[in-house]
């Protein structure tokens, strides 16, 4: 296609006998493929440059038609972006590690780890797939660290083959030449270097602090993995004595924690409980002395007003611990059982001999063991009473988290840093989110954080520390006095690598050094996406001019869900290291609901598999659907949606194929055959014509503006609105001109009138194909295939702009096209109500019409009498000097006052 002076020179090719979207996948992404149509460039600077930091999907398992939803929308700016002549760089990438690909391995293999065996390189796994079921960890095959990781790369590397090859059906525009994972050398290498950095800088440390802990994934969790659900309990109410014996009382769901009992609090204000702070109460059971104290985080008005507190029940007891400096008296382990030591400060015979039947007991067996003990005592005052509390979770879990005392890697996030957090809102002003009310979510979240991000992980498949520790002479690891790699070494092992300055026999013995087993939370590593895809940081000169070139990136589209994980973790890491934001724009896409409006998702069993819907209605239907929601709302997943963008690709074809096909008999080309076409806007002469393209203006403006303001489902309103006008109204009113066909009187319209409607049809669905361009990608290349052949693909083509079809229309109203399409209606109406073939002459008509509208169908009175098949006499007045209009007519911009038909055709018989 060539585009200068607004000219439009067409090579239109032979066009097929039937047209269909079946079969279009398959054809045009070898092409695709072939010609590199979505191959990042690499050739210019920054500024030409529009970078894209893909999410990386988990890969664990399958993905659910939300996937499909989200990954259209930024697969329409992607496209958009193209065509206004950016170099777009949009890779896709592969969360690999963490927790969600370890329990698929465990499951699929059948496997579980255990660090005392050795890798033994003949392991085969016992099974190879397990279709669905749950294998318990009873009957899991134990196998070494390297064996477990190397199934875990095997079944990823599978996985990630399905997801390709259904991204690729779904028509992203991606450039797989730059795909990317969470793990393997180069995000090793970043993840790495960024936390020695981090560690430098004083940003990472490390601390033996209580936190929550998943007793099944045996795992520290971070607080923004935290999912609060109701849990079933009870309230047991207990009684604290005062030396002399007076009862206090307090109510709580966990008496199992009665030994970790530190304190009493109650509210400063609370005056039942003013009287007796400071002083000194006997725990039941134990008799431990406990103070009691005031702390405004008490409530008044739960339970009895007054709370224990234990290290550790719930988040609360932590807060009361870390203000009120209490003593740490933990007994829960962190495999979820009470301790098998009985405390020191447990002094009371009794009371020890009380915890020595809990000891090594489930929280579930031990709580019965007290709450009999109780009643025994008499301190358990009447029976416990059933409730239902907010517990937290691990998102992926399926046990309440307990909270237990370890040694763990922090990073910085202004959780406990005043200043930094008022810089990380700062960053959030800066960036520009769609829609905007999504801001307040990353607001409210880093106002709301109450400690550093925690990143270690007691897990296998993921990011190593990239630390050692010295032995001291006793054989216990000095902690306080890392050993670091330098950075041109990275990425190491420490489970395998050996620390400069030592040998390998010297591991794990006095004097020597020890490796930190721990691993990195994924979203430690997820969250350097946008220096990974860059390459930060990386030596090669290919590597740094790409850094240069897509950093700070353009674009991160993600789920509205993980604002609090994955967006803001990744602009704390950039704001860590780059000083900057990671990217200019965030887009924030809603979720898939099912038919009765819950939440899909593959723990709930209500997902549609996207294979399902994209072979049942095409690839492009399943866009339509997608590219219909607006970002941050949520949407039903709508196969009657998918039906009519279906119809929509049908109808792209069927109208370009019948506009592509007029004339090409008349200069003796047949249909089958190549020919060339010239849509000078100049051409463009007839009213109604002009018209069209004034509304082809309006709507080419109103696209662009509403998708570079991030508006996808805008944009497709305004131009499947029209595309349906243009087709339904525009190509039934000028297709007879455009053919040369004479009107009913045997008048030949003029060569000058028949090339002013072609040149429109010509000029209109070469910008229909280009707008739908984004999201029918595949009927799109296949019509711009036949009107620009050898001119590339259209996704590599210029987005309209609104000058050709300004000058085209040359001052002309698109209300023009509005009135001659009411008419029309008007005169298929009558035919209609009559009951008669639209083929049917009508003798003679009077139609009245607003008469803000009487001119313009004036304007095309010879294109409207044409296509109703109008053969005498055709009388149009305006509405307010229509004296045979009746008084009890509706009120209708454009009616029908009298009419006459003549004979219906007469049907030819079937051969």
């Amino acid at each position: 296609m060539t585009e200068g002076n607004s000219i439009i020179n067409a090579q239109l090719t032979p066009l097929p006998d039937k047209v269909g979207v079946d079969g279009l996948e398959d054809k045009w992404r070898a092409v695709w493929d072939e010609d590199g149509t979505y191959k990042f460039r690499n050739t210019r600077d920054r500024k030409a440059v529009y970078s894209i930091d893909t999410p990386p999907p988990t890969v664990s398992g399958s993905l659910h038609v939300g996937h499909v939803f989200s990954y259209t929308h930024t697969d329409v700016i992607a496209r958009y972006k193209r065509m206004r002549g950016y170099d777009v760089f949009y890779p896709m990438g592969w969360d690999d590690n963490g927790l969600p690909t370890e329990r698929r391995v465990q499951n699929y293999y059948g496997v579980r780890v255990d660090t005392s065996l050795k890798y033994d390189p003949d392991f085969k796994p016992p099974f190879e797939g397990t279709e669905g079921k749950k294998i318990q960890a009873k009957d899991q095959v134990p196998c070494s660290r390297q064996n477990f990781i190397e199934l875990c790369e095997r079944l990823i590397g599978q996985d990630e083959q399905k997801f390709e090859a259904l991204w690729r059906k779904l028509g992203l525009s991606i450039d797989w030449t730059q795909t990317y994972h969470t793990i393997g050398e180069h995000p090793r290498r970043v993840a790495q270097k960024a936390f020695l950095r981090n560690l430098a800088r004083g940003e990472a440390y490390q601390q033996e602090a209580p936190g929550l802990w998943d007793v099944t994934f045996q795992t520290a969790v971070a607080q923004a993995e935290l999912e609060s659900r109701e849990y079933p309990g009870f309230y047991h109410k207990v009684a604290f004595r005062f030396e002399d014996g007076t009862p206090i009382y307090i109510e709580t769901t966990r008496p199992e924690l009665l030994a970790a009992c530190t304190s009493l609090i109650a509210h400063p204000d609370d005056e039942r409980y003013k009287p007796y702070f400071g002083k000194h109460v006997y725990s039941p059971l134990f008799h431990v002395e406990v103070p009691i104290l005031a702390h405004p985080a008490a409530e008044m008005d739960k339970g009895a007003g007054i709370a224990m507190c234990c290290t550790f029940g719930d988040v609360t007891d932590v807060e009361w611990w870390r203000d009120l400096k209490l003593p740490t008296r933990s007994i829960i382990q962190r495999n979820g059982r009470i301790a098998m030591d009985t405390p020191d400060w447990i002094t009371d015979p009794a009371g020890r001999a009380i915890f020595e039947e809990t000891a090594g007991k489930t929280t579930f067996s031990a709580r019965k063991i007290i709450v009999d003990k109780l009643r025994e005592s008499g301190d358990l005052d009447g029976e416990p009473t059933p409730t239902k509390r907010m517990t937290n979770f691990y998102e992926k879990g399926d046990k309440p988290l307990e909270i237990v005392t370890s040694r763990q890697w922090y990073l910085r996030n202004g959780g406990t840093d005043a200043d930094l957090n008022a810089e990380l809102i700062s960053r959030g002003k800066e960036l520009e989110f769609h829609p905007d009310f999504m801001r307040v979510r990353y607001e409210n979240w880093v106002h709301g954080l109450n400690g550093d991000w925690l990143i270690s992980r007691q897990r296998f498949f993921g990011v190593p520390f990239p630390l050692w520790y010295p032995v001291k002479a006793d054989g216990t690891a000095d902690y306080d006095h890392p050993i670091t790699p330098s950075e041109d070494r990275l990425p190491i092992d420490p489970t395998s690598d050996v620390p400069e300055g030592f040998t390998e026999d010297q591991r794990d013995v006095p004097g020597g050094f020890t490796a930190e087993q721990d691993i990195m939370d994924t979203w430690a590593t997820s969250s350097l996406t946008p220096q990974i895809v860059t390459h930060w940081e990386e030596q090669d000169e290919a590597s740094k001019a790409l850094f240069k070139m897509t950093f700070p990136m353009d674009l991160r589209p993600q789920g509205q869900d993980i604002i609090r994980t994955w967006l803001f973790s990744t602009v704390d890491r950039a704001h860590l290291e780059n000083k900057c934001l990671p990217w200019a724009h965030a887009t924030l896409s809603g979720w898939i609901l099912d038919p009765d409006h819950k939440k899909m998702s593959k723990s709930k069993g209500n997902v549609v598999v996207p294979n399902e819907p994209i072979e049942k209605f095409g690839a492009d239907a399943v866009r339509y659907w997608s590219a219909s929601a607006r970002l941050g709302l949520d949407a039903t997943y709508d196969e009657g949606q998918m039906k009519i963008g279906r119809r929509l690709a049908i109808k792209l074809l069927n109208a370009t194929k019948f506009a592509l096909a007029i004339g090409r008999e008349d200069e003796n080309h047949h249909v089958g055959e190549a020919a060339e076409a010239s849509w000078n806007p100049a051409d463009v002469t007839e009213p109604l014509d002009r018209a069209a393209m004034a509304k082809l203006a309006l709507v080419v403006r109103q696209a662009t503006e509403a998708l570079e303001a991030y508006e996808h489902s805008k944009a497709l309103e305004a131009i499947e609105s029209y595309f349906w006008q243009f087709c339904d109204d525009y190509i039934e009113l000028v297709k007879n001109r455009a053919y040369g066909t004479p009107d009913e009187q045997g008048n030949v319209p003029s060569e000058k009138a028949v090339k002013s409607a072609r040149t429109a049809l010509g000029l209109g669905l070469d910008a229909f194909a280009r707008l739908l361009a984004p999201y029918l990608p595949y009927a799109s290349e296949e019509v711009w295939s036949w009107m620009h052949a050898g001119s590339g693909s259209v996704h590599r083509a210029a987005w309209p702009v609104v000058d050709p079809y300004v000058e085209a229309a040359t001052g002309a109203s698109p209300e023009l096209l509005t009135w001659a399409g009411k008419a029309v209606e008007q005169l298929r109406k009558i035919k209609s109500e009559a009951k008669v073939s639209m083929k049917t002459p009508i003798l003679s008509v009077a139609l009245s019409a607003a008469s803000e509208g009487v001119d313009a169908i004036h304007a095309a009175l010879g294109d409207i009498a044409q296509a109703g098949r109008v053969v005498g006499k055709f009388d149009l007045v305006a509405k307010h000097t229509a004296e045979s209009a009746a008084e009890d007519a509706p009120e209708t911009e454009v009616a029908v006052e009298t009419s006459e038909l003549g004979e219906p055709p007469v049907k030819k018989p079937k051969k």
